[in-house]
């Protein structure tokens, strides 16, 4: 999904973010990677890491409708639960099998193995509310 050399790694502090370039970001801690017109969603390396230990996931069923800003399934860590925010419009696709029995990949691989769905969009045009990395990382920095 994405090459080392993709990779913008911000240090603030003591904390060191992973936030690939060639990915778009939501304000609520979602990651897109858009291929023609096919979504790949997953959380930030931020948002993993302040979950803390990721324990399970409900994520959305395949054949579903994702509604952009809409909760669409749930993380839920050691410390809390959180719900996660369908950062586009579309039908669901594909969902992560290896998530039901090693959610914690999530934690260790957020923009590689840990990626939740794919979403077959209904339009292009809503991409252009996404947040680049530099945008995130303003976010977050």
């Amino acid at each position: 999904m994405w090459k080392q050399s993709d990779t913008a790694l911000f240090e603030r502090e003591t904390t060191k973010m992973n936030i690939p370039l060639n990915l778009f970001y939501t304000a609520s801690h979602e990651w897109i990677l858009i291929d023609n017109d096919s979504a790949t969603v997953g959380i930030t390396d931020y948002a993993q890491g302040e979950l803390g230990d990721i324990v399970y996931l409900e994520l959305p069923e395949v054949g579903s409708d994702a509604v952009k800003g809409s909760i669409f399934g749930t993380i839920e860590a050691v410390k809390t639960v959180a719900d996660l925010y369908a950062p586009l419009s579309g039908t669901v696709t594909e969902i992560n099998q290896a998530l039901d029995d090693e959610p914690e990949l999530v934690n260790h691989d957020p923009y590689g193995e840990g990626w939740f769905c794919k979403i077959e969009l209904s339009s292009l045009v809503q991409s252009k509310n996404l947040l680049s990395a530099d945008e995130y990382t303003d976010i977050v920095g």
